[in-house]
């Protein structure tokens, strides 16, 4: 089930939602987690001999953990949405460390480095099992609808 945290403020839905609930979010950083299962229908696609999740997705979680973080911070953590839709608008660098397969947990990470403007730079990991799997460098801004 997922976290109605996360439905109220990210426009994302399923299939395309990759996180399921929030462990931490504050000023400063947000924590969020994604299990990933045996039948996930990207698995029977990517490497179906060898399921992998495909890199570009846990670069996505760890977006949208970004875009959950903005939305958060602008709504003042009222329980209205903040106006507008965040969206990518940059992805400054990806490292990939590690291999992820159906049954994993994602814990995924996501933090403030700095504010230009509208631009939100943050620095995202995912690990599973306490390893890190990918780092990410973003941003992203808040668009209106």
């Amino acid at each position: 089930m997922t976290d109605p945290l996360i439905l109220k403020r990210l426009p994302h839905r399923p299939p395309f939602l990759w996180l399921d609930r929030v462990v931490e979010i504050n000023e400063e950083h947000i924590r969020a987690e994604k299990f990933l299962p045996e039948d996930l229908e990207v698995f029977q696609g990517h490497y179906p001999d060898y399921p992998l999740m495909p890199g570009v997705l846990l670069c996505e979680a760890v977006f949208q953990a970004g875009a959950l973080f903005l939305s958060q911070s602008l709504g003042n953590g009222e329980d209205v949405p903040a106006a507008g839709v965040p969206v990518l608008t940059r992805i400054l660098g990806a490292k990939f460390k590690r291999e992820v397969h159906p049954g994993d947990t994602l814990d995924i990470s996501a933090k403030l480095i700095e504010r230009l403007g509208p631009a939100w730079i943050m620095k995202g990991t995912v690990r599973v099992g306490g390893k890190v799997a990918v780092q990410v460098e973003f941003a992203c801004a808040r668009k209106e609808a």
